[in-house]
């Protein structure tokens, strides 16, 4: 790289909850090069460049705390990292969007940083970033920036990218009530809730719209028919269908009347107080090409109003505004317009302005001719010239809506059949009855803006967003939308503990969606095989609707690259952390940043709900603390210190005794089953799979599933070796004992030498191979994990999986770790594990035990060569 330069080489995005915070966020790596030894404070005028392109940094606190923090850290010394991190978040602000969450961190490697940044939209913080890569390199450089562009830039794709004000408000009070959400589309269809308990709203319709409501909502003639059958006051009038017939209508109604578009919206075509013959047939033409037909009715004096109904119940009310100018002898109507009207800072075109520009469209050309005037007219002075008669329904009254309009409002809502309404009425005054003032409801729409109301030009901001939610999620009922979802995390065993989970709620009576190692599954029906422990098919998972519950495995690597795929769950569970697999990638050097990693899976568990760790390991046990819920302990004996202690302090554990599963609150014990009738632990032989088991038990057990159901399902779970196969899948033929499993790391072979001691015999061989990307040191102690319980040893090629470490050198490191084994006589290169498995199983003879190593998260083939050995077909895919 360049000297001095800053290099982002790489950007992840974590789009649910991470080692960093529970927001999504994108994680840049940043190689700052020589700049490690320029920190600010030695760059000549930096600090004066980048306070003067972006003083709104004063309000940066950083470390420090206090206002201008960031900008004293600056001026006293930082570095590119941590400066490239507030840029981002600053100019992610300016562009409308919140600041937000923001870190850096350096690596191992020299001048190599983590600078993580609060990511509300991807795209939009992706280029974010590499603008404030830019800014940051021409304060450096001391060359011109231009900040104001780049802000533009941001704004715009926040404009194209980000949700609409009126969808954003609701899924923020969403939010504030913990309800998830998920955007369903680039546009505004978001999913609020997960699974079976979603609900989906687009911008303010939801999926409890009619849409039958919403067609009778554009058909303003059949709305005003069947609201004035229900004793709503409406204007009176009919449909026409030529200008003649526009007249006959208005003589027949008498003038004022009004003339628009039967099927238009967003006030286009509708002319009001029209008296003559000329002005009625003149909106008539403007207001068929509107719409595809054409009301006339009668004129109501005074004030246009929108009436927000949700749920039944009025919840906002804002009223319309005139726009006039006062002449002053010189200028002309238009000119007058720009500096009267269009100078008031509330108006312009984004979502910042309450109040629309005015321009002359037709109506108001209309309203300057009966005036004897148009757009180049000069009004003498002191003149008042109407120009857009109702416009800019932007101004708060809901708190001075009389009690009898409010229930006018909801009634019309109920009578076209919309569960989200805006009610337009003209009113001189929305404190009185309708029927003292001749007032009447003129329309009722669907899918009502709500950003009058959020953003109102003069009066209080209304909570309609709030509305929303707690009427698709009522605040009396507790519902969060949220179905029960388990996350399980560790170094080994999680795909057994998830696939016992989801077969506990399956016993349950819940539709359960599982995504793990072993491949997509809804019930036991298997969707999509292969590895899909990952963000993309745990989110295909809760925008299920069918999916009544839903379960997760976890590994380090998916957390790392990806976060969580949900943002908080019912049940954690952590099944082991021993020495962390996956160590040096990353940038994850150590066993600390490791547990800063695994923890996530503790901290997203719900006030509501509960961690399940494992009691034997100490650093599981100081995660109890991190839990914002319940905490069960599961271990293979009650004398685990960690148990010993919960339970004296009246809490829940899982455990072993005098070979039953026990169920523990405080003193009181409950037997579960006897461990020899569970399956999956051969007895109880399998120490691994008896606390994979124990695990699953206390998640089934935090999930309230009764103890009925959950000894039903750890005694039929994986009889005939069928629901996790390569997981200690054990054959017996002429006396030869092989045993398939996926272990791929020392802390996994480990377990497995200690579980293959309950069963003897005279020469244990393996095949194994090196598998997914290690460190140097953890391949060399899987070797010597091999070399001191395995007589012979065949390594094969693994081809399943990409490293950058090549194959031969991976070998060797195994050989290393091998040859400083005290039992290993024999290592054997075989080439492909297919072969090695042929070879291996060619040799046996009675009293050998032969361990198979299968692909990481592919069984199948390994135990299909197993199947033919032992003279068997091949199961089926």
């Amino acid at each position: 790289m360049k000297k001095k330069d800053i290099e982002i080489f790489d950007v992840m995005s974590l789009r649910g909850p991470n080692m960093w915070t529970y927001r999504p966020v994108l994680e840049a790596w940043v190689d700052i090069g020589e700049l490690e030894d320029f920190p600010s404070n030695t760059i000549p005028g930096f600090h004066e460049r980048l306070s003067a392109w972006l003083p709104s940094l004063i309000e940066h606190r950083c470390s420090i705390g206090e206002r201008g923090g960031f900008l004293q850290r600056v001026k006293d010394g930082t570095w590119p990292g941590h400066i490239l991190e507030h840029v981002t978040l600053e100019l992610q602000n300016l562009a409308g969007m919140p600041g937000g969450f923001g870190k850096a961190r350096e690596t191992p490697v020299r001048g190599v940083y983590k600078v993580i940044v609060r990511a509300w939209h991807e795209q939009v913080t992706r280029v974010a970033l590499f603008t404030a890569r830019d800014l940051v390199m021409a304060a450096i450089e001391d060359r011109p920036f231009d900040v104001p562009a780049a802000v533009d830039n941001l704004r715009r794709l926040v404009d194209e990218h980000c949700l609409g004000p009126s969808t954003a408000c609701i899924v923020d009070a969403a939010d504030d009530r913990d309800i998830p959400a998920i955007r369903l589309s680039d546009g505004n269809l978001v999913q609020l809730g997960y699974g079976a308990r979603q609900r989906r709203i687009w911008t303010a319709e939801t999926d409890r719209t009619s849409a039958i409501g919403e067609s009778i909502s554009r058909d303003k003639d059949l709305t005003k028919s069947l609201l004035e059958s229900c004793g709503v006051p409406v204007p009176e009038g009919r449909m026409v269908d030529s200008p003649a017939d526009a007249w006959d209508a208005a003589e027949d109604i008498g003038v004022p009347v009004v003339v628009k578009p039967y099927d238009g919206n967003h006030g286009r075509g509708v002319f009001t107080n029209l008296m003559t013959r000329e002005e009625v047939e003149t909106a008539y033409g403007v207001a068929i090409d509107e719409g595809n037909g054409v009301i006339v009715e009668r004129f109501i004096p005074g004030n246009e109003h929108r009436l927000l109904v949700v749920g039944g119940r009025l919840v906002a009310a804002a009223m319309g505004e005139t726009a006039s100018v006062v002449g002053d002898g010189k200028s002309t109507i238009d000119e007058l317009i720009e500096l009267q009207i269009n100078s008031d800072p509330r108006r312009g075109t984004t979502e910042d302005h309450p109040l629309n520009r005015v321009r002359l469209d037709s109506a108001a050309r209309l309203e300057l001719k009966r005036q004897g005037m148009n757009a180049s007219s000069v009004p003498p002075e002191g003149r008042t010239v109407l120009i857009q008669r109702n416009g800019n329904v932007a101004f708060d009254v809901t708190d001075r809506v009389h009690p009898s309009v409010a229930a006018h409002a909801a009634l019309a809502a109920r009578v076209v059949g919309l569960d989200i309404a805006g009610v337009d009425l003209v009113a001189e005054d929305i404190s009185r009855p309708l029927a003292e003032q001749r007032g009447a409801i003129v329309e009722v729409n669907a899918g009502p803006g709500l950003l009058m109301h959020i953003k109102p030009a003069e009066g209080t901001p209304r909570p309609v967003g709030r509305a929303i939610v707690n009427h698709l999620f009522p605040e009396s009922d507790d519902d969060q939308g949220r179905i029960p979802v388990v996350g399980v995390t560790g170094t080994n065993g999680k795909t057994v503990v998830a696939r016992l989970v989801a077969r506990l709620l399956q016993l349950s009576g819940k539709h359960t969606g599982l995504a793990c190692s072993d491949g997509l599954f809804l019930d036991r029906r298997q969707v999509e095989s292969g590895d899909r422990a990952n963000w993309e098919s745990g989110h295909r998972i809760l925008m299920n609707r069918a999916v009544e519950a839903a379960v997760f495995e976890n590994d380090s690597g998916s957390i790392l690259s990806e976060g969580l795929a949900y943002d908080r769950c019912q049940v954690g569970v952590v099944t082991n952390f021993d020495q962390p697999d996956h160590l040096g990638d990353y940038y994850v050097e150590d066993e600390d940043r490791m547990y800063n990693v695994l923890r996530t899976q503790v901290d997203v568990v719900l006030e509501t709900g509960a961690a399940v760790l494992n009691a034997r390991d100490e650093r599981l046990v100081e995660m109890a603390g991190l839990c914002d819920g319940d905490v069960i302990f599961f271990g293979l004996t009650p004398e685990l210190p960690a148990i010993v202690s919960h339970r004296a302090a009246g809490k829940r554990a899982v455990y072993l005794r005098e070979g039953k599963i026990v169920l523990a609150t405080g003193s009181s014990e409950t037997a579960l089953v006897d461990v020899a009738a569970v399956p999956l632990t051969y007895a109880g032989r399998v120490a691994f799979q008896v606390e994979n088991v124990l695990a699953a038990v206390a998640a089934g057990w935090a999930l309230g599933i009764s103890n009925d159901l959950i000894r039903a399902g750890v005694v039929t779970f994986d009889v005939g070796q069928v629901d996790v196969p390569g997981r200690f899948t054990l054959f017996e033929r002429n006396g030869a004992t092989v045993v398939v499993d996926d272990a791929h790391n020392a802390p996994a072979l480990e377990a497995l030498a200690t579980a293959l001691e309950r069963f003897p015999a005279e020469r244990r061989m393996v095949v194994y191979g090196a598998g997914m990307q290690r460190r140097d040191e953890d391949l060399v102690r899987q070797g010597m994990a091999l070399g001191q319980h395995f007589d012979r040893v065949f390594l094969c090629e693994d081809r399943s999986v990409k490293r950058a470490l090549p194959d031969a050198e991976a070998r060797a490191l195994l050989k290393q770790g091998l040859y400083e084994g005290r039992r290993v006589t024999k290592i054997i290169d075989e080439g492909t594990r297919a072969s090695a498995i042929e070879t291996a199983l060619s040799q046996l003879v009675p009293g050998d035990l032969l361990v198979l190593q299968c692909d990481e998260a592919a069984t199948g083939a390994t135990v299909d060569l197993v199947h033919h050995w032992m003279g068997q077909p091949a199961r089926r895919a």
